[in-house]
């Protein structure tokens, strides 16, 4: 029986004993001049839909599938809400799973733009929701390069929009829409420890950063493994405390 919820029957959800959610939430805009616009939403939802293979109870959401994209406005097509509009977009997902009894919710981020509206709608439904339990992984991008080894990607620790790491985790997971033909990027020079507030055209002319051109699907089968498996266990270690993370003191109140 799938697990993906737009594919149930009635039936087949009152079947399936599902505790615990898992939402996606992706863009459209342009990743370079090789990648699909929808590349946050296909490689959040299909690393949603791995990770619920390995884990039971767990019902894949349909994805979200137009974040807050303004800041890339030098994509030749982009489609945009507001940081606003997410927020609440996202509260109302919640509060939908809530009231169906699930309380063990995970969010699966694709893009840079959603990761505020999500921290602001999982705290508001924190405070509205104290049963519910929320985590999310909000950029898998950073998260596969810190657990694989350091010489894996050869430019930039594989970073970059459309770059080496999100391009080869694309070709892992649909590489039939990539054409590597047109892919070229810019590695910008960013301090190391300080964020700046930029758009997009401030860093590259191509709607590219990092290097496409190194991507392989060997480094995506290794990136998507890496975060699959970090995101499963991660639930089941939660799944065998009942998401109980309390300290013992919080917990004695």
């Amino acid at each position: 029986m799938t697990n993906e919820a737009w594919n149930l029957t009635g039936y087949d959800y009152t079947k399936g004993n599902f505790d615990k959610a898992i939402v996606s939430v992706g863009s459209c805009e342009a990743h370079g001049m090789h990648m699909p616009m929808g590349t946050d939403t296909h490689v959040a939802y299909m690393l949603s839909c791995e990770v619920a293979k390995k884990v039971d109870g767990l019902l894949v959401l349909p994805p979200i599938t137009v974040g807050y994209s303004e800041h890339y406005g030098i994509s030749p097509f982009q489609l945009s809400i507001k940081p606003e509009t997410l927020i609440d977009v996202l509260k109302d997902i919640l509060d939908s799973i809530l009231r169906y009894g699930i309380r063990h919710i995970f969010i699966m981020n694709g893009h840079d733009g959603n990761i505020a509206p999500i921290e602001i709608a999982s705290r508001e439904i924190k405070v509205s929701h104290p049963e519910a339990r929320i985590a999310s992984l909000n950029d898998w991008w950073v998260a596969a390069g810190n657990m694989l080894p350091d010489d894996t990607f050869e430019v930039w620790n594989g970073l970059g929009h459309a770059g080496e790491g999100e391009t080869s985790i694309g070709l892992s997971l649909f590489g039939d829409l990539i054409e590597m033909e047109h892919a070229d990027g810019v590695v910008p020079d960013l301090p190391k420890n300080i964020e700046i507030k930029w758009n997009f055209a401030e860093l590259t002319d191509c709607c590219a950063t990092g290097d496409p051109t190194k991507a392989t699907k060997e480094k995506g089968d290794k990136m998507k493994r890496v975060v699959i498996d970090e995101v499963a266990d991660f639930m089941k270690k939660m799944d065998a405390c009942d998401w109980n993370y309390n300290s013992e003191r919080c917990a004695m109140k």
